[in-house]
């Protein structure tokens, strides 16, 4: 559904006005102020860049693990460190958010110092879009990248039984004048909130996405999530999703090999999920004008790229975002009216003035 159509199924509210909204709503769980505005500025910041599946839709899940006493709403966070330049979170099943700012942090600071900085995170929770931390490094000045487990739902290529997790992996490099690379990808051919999202709005899914439980192949978002999701060009996403359950998992302490808790299955357990970051500085090899030189060089060669048939432009990774949130600063955060109305319920709960919102795009 395009946000120029289908007016009176969609709703809008403002980027401000909704990161106030989530931290207060946070505020009344129990999260520390700063805390609920960093876990805020995240869903909204997935909201801007219209990776949808990770943004305001996901508050209501996170304060009913907190409601249930599955996630701690005040961690104490500590990185222990191994090494100059390496340290181990425990998360203390914190929100993710929270807890991969923190490491991700800490990563910078000791890349500042050392050139390079790694965090392992353990005992965390679902962190949702991995691009938020990639571009905290890039604002730091610093190449990054930021990996997680997750729970079953994905089988290793040629299985039908879920193992893997439809982890994200994202990396990123600031530039010079034609601005940053960012990338952040499911391992899976579309991960598991499109799914949540089009069963939500009554949609199908392209067929290749999922299958049912049976291992049949299917179009119905209800039967593809009681099934399993499909991994991204075979088994080279079955690859990719191994890789994150080695680096956020076996290697940090955390879940792994199936055993990270369903955030909307499993209320009996936290869920251990756990997290890699790496930052990096950008000038260890070449110095950094020379470095953000090469870097134009390299974007102005893509975008020049004579585009393909059916193509209009060639773009570089995080491009398509940057440019949908440059957007919706203007127009206004879509929702669609059950969307809303779910965050409007949690906000009668907690006692919070409900979100603001408008029947067309602020700038209409």
């Amino acid at each position: 559904m395009s946000e120029t159509e289908h007016h009176g199924e969609l709703v809008y509210a403002s980027a401000e006005a909704t990161v106030n909204f989530g931290t207060l709503l946070l505020s009344a769980h129990g999260v520390p102020d700063e805390d609920g505005r960093i876990v805020a500025n995240c869903l909204v910041g997935a909201d801007l860049r219209g990776v949808d599946t990770h943004g305001m839709v996901r508050l209501p899940g996170y304060l009913g693990r907190v409601r249930r006493g599955l996630v701690d709403p005040a961690p104490k966070l500590e990185a222990r460190q191994i090494t100059p330049a390496c340290a181990l979170m425990d998360g203390n099943n914190g929100l993710g958010q929270v807890v991969a700012t923190r490491a991700m942090a800490a990563a910078i600071a000791m890349a500042r110092d050392f050139g390079v900085g790694i965090v392992g995170v353990r005992r965390s929770t679902h962190f949702g879009m991995a691009a938020s931390f990639i571009l905290q490094a890039i604002d730091a000045g610093f190449i990054s990248m930021a990996f997680t487990n997750a729970s079953a739902s994905m089988p290793p290529w040629g299985g039908r039984k879920p193992i893997l997790g439809t982890s994200p992996l994202a990396v990123g490099a600031p530039g010079g004048r034609l601005g940053p690379f960012v990338l952040d990808m499911s391992s899976a051919v579309a991960a598991r909130g499109k799914i949540r999202k089009a069963l939500r709005r009554g949609q199908s899914i392209p067929e290749g996405y999922a299958l049912d439980a049976d291992g049949r192949a299917t179009t119905d978002p209800a039967q593809a999530l009681q099934g399993v999701i499909l991994p991204v060009g075979g088994a080279k996403g079955s690859g990719l999703a191994m890789m994150m359950d080695i680096f956020g998992g076996v290697l940090t302490g955390a879940a792994y090999a199936g055993n990270v808790g369903d955030q909307t299955k499993d209320f009996d357990r936290p869920q251990n999920v756990g997290h890699f970051f790496f930052a990096m500085r950008p000038d260890l090899f070449v110095p950094l004008e020379e470095y953000k030189t090469r870097m134009d060089t390299l974007v102005e060669r893509i975008r020049s790229c004579p585009p393909a048939e059916g193509f209009s432009e060639v773009l570089v990774a995080g491009e398509i975002e940057a440019r949908q949130e440059a957007l919706r600063r203007k127009s206004g955060i879509p929702y669609s009216r059950g969307e809303i109305a779910e965050l409007q319920s949690e906000a009668s709960k907690a006692n919070v003035r409900p979100l603001e919102v408008y029947d067309r795009p602020l700038n209409a």
